[in-house]
């Protein structure tokens, strides 16, 4: 039997059941054990598929109720023991629980499940997981930070796992280590602050050189509380920037901004950003999905290609490295005017940047005229259902699609498929967030 530390307080309202023993039939694409007690659904957190486990009801539903588990009676061969002394609590992970390798059949099989279910498709070929290294990959983060009055110190971290409080975090095994390992001085330094209570959140954002921090305020800084930032930084090479506003009030502390940047050694490109620009999470994972792009959309150097949602052009210049022509459009004005600076920096002269809400356009534009032999679209979690309907017009033959979220590819890829004549080619899944049920994938589709 292993026992498992409380998730929630141990206090139980009288109108929940005693603790249960029961049989975990599957797990759910957010990484909770379902069981069915008396016909009724249970969702159970820290349970796996097959495991009988003895669980807590924390919440009862009309049609469902949530638990947590208080002991694995009997483990399944794929439980293994996290890694970190905080999982459980913190909702930055779903999944350290269970073997890496289990986790990647995981997610294919819900991208396989939610292709059938929601998009009557199938794919006709099962491309390989792409995997990096499962840990301190975390390079984009945003963290909560919390003055704790009752604890007597500022907490930083996750939110709880089903909770909207910051998790009481001493180090991060997912976050790159310059910021995993260093949560508690990080912590310490905004403690001292005069306005501390008026720190709502830090953002990390890392590419391949220096990391920096983006200290989100209610109020402005004093004097003495930049020179403890300014001290704070020059301990740990951590560089500090400051938001007492939107995206667009970033400003670095000591007014002096650093490059940052990730590269992509297969095309030989450098992308520059800003500390509040999109970026991948998994820098790793990231150069393997560009290279994956590049191989199964095959850009010839007689093609013209359309990149949609194209951000700084991390698809968009590699693409323009082998193509005769690249257009990226993207709806972010600042992301463009950065993704052509981009552009310029790596020498390439054959792709243009378009400014365009891609979610609404009803029309093609004038930057859509003429003919596009191969599409990639990278869309936000609500998908690419708005321009669907130009691929066709446009001529695209060749189209990978590349998605955060399961449900929204699998709507657009039976829309592609059943309405407008393509074939749903390969398909895959990215683990650009490992120990988390979040799932990333790839999709190829010809037409005809």
């Amino acid at each position: 039997m292993i026992a498992i530390p409380a998730i929630v307080s141990a206090r139980r309202p009288h109108s929940l059941p005693e603790p249960i023993e029961t049989e975990i039939q599957t797990l759910t694409p957010e990484g909770r054990g379902l069981a069915r007690i008396n016909g009724k659904t249970v969702f159970v957190d820290g349970a796996l598929p097959g495991e009988r486990v003895r669980l807590r009801h924390t919440r009862i539903h009309r049609r469902f109720d949530e638990a947590v588990v208080e002991a694995v009676l009997d483990p399944s061969p794929e439980r293994v023991e996290p890694r970190c002394p905080h999982f459980g609590v913190c909702g930055g992970c779903a999944l350290q629980h269970l073997a890496p390798l289990a986790q990647i059949r995981l997610k294919q099989a819900s991208l396989a499940e939610t292709l059938e279910r929601i998009g009557k498709v199938s794919p006709e070929h099962w491309l390989e997981p792409l995997t990096a290294h499962c840990w301190g990959y975390r390079r984009k983060a945003r963290l909560g930070v919390r003055d704790v009055i009752k604890k007597g110190r500022l907490l930083i971290g996750f939110r709880e796992r089903q909770r909207s409080l910051v998790a009481d975090l001493k180090r991060c095994e997912i976050l790159h280590p310059v910021v995993g390992e260093r949560l508690e001085v990080l912590a310490e330094a905004i403690a001292d602050l005069t306005i501390r209570s008026q720190v709502p959140q830090i953002e990390m954002a890392m590419g391949d050189g220096p990391c920096a921090l983006v200290v989100r305020t209610m109020q402005s800084p004093t004097t003495a509380d930049r020179a403890r930032l300014l001290r704070f930084a020059e301990e740990t090479g951590l560089q500090i920037y400051l938001q007492e506003g939107g995206i667009k009030s970033i400003r670095p502390l000591d007014e002096q901004a650093v490059d940052l940047y990730y590269s992509l050694p297969n095309p030989g490109i450098r992308i520059d950003f800003r500390p509040g620009d999109f970026t991948q999470v998994n820098l790793e994972l990231n150069r393997q999905m560009v290279d994956q792009a590049l191989a199964l959309l095959a850009p010839e150097p007689t093609d013209r290609v359309l990149d949609l949602f194209c951000g700084l052009g991390n698809f968009t210049l590699p693409l323009a490295c082998h193509a005769r022509a690249v257009v990226g459009v993207e709806g972010e004005p600042g992301l463009v005017e950065r993704a052509t600076l981009n552009a310029e920096r790596n020498g390439l002269d054959n792709v243009r940047f378009y400014v365009a809400d891609l979610q609404s356009e009803t029309a093609i534009p004038s930057w859509g005229e003429g003919r596009f032999d191969k599409a990639l679209l990278d869309p936000p979690r609500s998908g690419a259902w708005a321009i669907l309907d130009w691929l066709p017009r446009l001529g695209v033959e060749r189209l990978l699609y590349v998605s955060c979220y399961p449900a929204t590819l699998a709507r657009d890829a039976g829309h592609l498929v059943h309405i407008l004549g393509y074939r749903l080619r390969a398909a895959g899944v990215l683990d650009m967030f490992p120990h988390t049920s979040h799932v990333e994938s790839i999709a190829l589709f010809e037409r005809g």
